[in-house]
């Protein structure tokens, strides 16, 4: 396998983000820097993570031991539901790098907006002021819905560059991906594959063995062709290699369809607007 170039798409900041990274949630952060070793040895220049997942140091770790240069890695993190509020943020953050080892984030993020504690503004302020320190290159969102948005356009300074949300074929989230492009922000995939619940539907089964592809392989090619960032998770070399290795085929319109038969609004994960 040749390693593959990943895409970047450009944010509104200026600067730019792999179309396609390794998620570690719920990889162990034992076995987190071996995880991000074989990543990069593949050609992922991405690496999402977060104060949630525990794997934090492995992350690092694994970034510092590849030999890939750490201005060659993008790396997300973000900061948790309980630690929402602008001084609890400012030292969520610092605690995040010191398990990461590093001087500074690509992307920080607000993990949810978590609407029943009304904080998520106070939160977004201060990763204004740690982008302001430099010490978080771009800032951004995470499971946010279009009234979370709107409030932090009209109470905020810096417009979030990315909102990261659940986005597979079961759950493709047109309304919030045209608001959007309509303002600007890159929208990024977590749960690409519906944990899952994906890889043995029958329509994908008919377009993997039509491209020689596997089906989680046909689901991130399908995401790249949206224009999505998508952040696939394993912990097995192979699947790892494989996720990445979506750059040799396309999907026509035909197939495109077959997908889009596949949405039902089914969620893996919980409603944010219901928190």
């Amino acid at each position: 396998m040749t390693t593959p170039t990943v895409p970047r798409i450009p944010l509104s900041d200026g600067r730019a983000i792999p179309q396609l990274g390794l998620g570690v949630y719920k990889i162990p952060d034992g076995d987190a820097a071996e995880c991000v070793r074989v990543a990069l040895d593949a050609g992922y220049r991405h690496v999402d993570t977060a104060a949630l997942y525990g794997n934090e140091r492995g992350v690092g770790e694994g970034i510092r031991t590849s030999g890939v240069a750490r201005d060659d890695v993008f790396v997300t993190t973000k900061v948790w539901n309980d630690d929402h509020g602008f001084d609890e943020t400012l030292r969520a953050f610092d605690a995040s790098l010191d398990r990461l080892g590093l001087d500074e984030v690509d992307l920080y993020l607000v993990h949810w907006p978590i609407p029943s504690r009304d904080r998520y503004v106070e939160t977004y302020r201060a990763l204004e002021r740690i982008r302001s320190e430099g010490r978080a290159r771009s800032i951004g969102v995470s499971n946010f819905a279009v009234e979370h948005l709107e409030r932090l356009r009209a109470e905020t300074e810096i417009a979030p560059v990315v909102n990261q949300v659940e986005l597979h074929p079961l759950l493709p989230q047109r309304e919030l991906r045209a608001y959007h492009r309509a303002h600007d922000i890159v929208t990024e995939a977590w749960s690409p594959l519906a944990r899952g619940r994906l890889l043995d539907d029958p329509a994908l089964a008919i377009l993997a063995a039509k491209h020689g592809v596997a089906p989680a392989q046909v689901v991130i090619r399908w995401h790249l062709q949206q224009g999505t960032v998508v952040i696939p998770k394993s912990v097995t070399p192979s699947r790892i290699r494989a996720n990445i290795d979506v750059f040799g085929f396309e999907l026509d319109d035909d197939d495109l369809a077959a997908i889009a038969a596949l949405e039902s609004g089914a969620r893996t994960g919980r409603d944010p607007s219901l928190d």
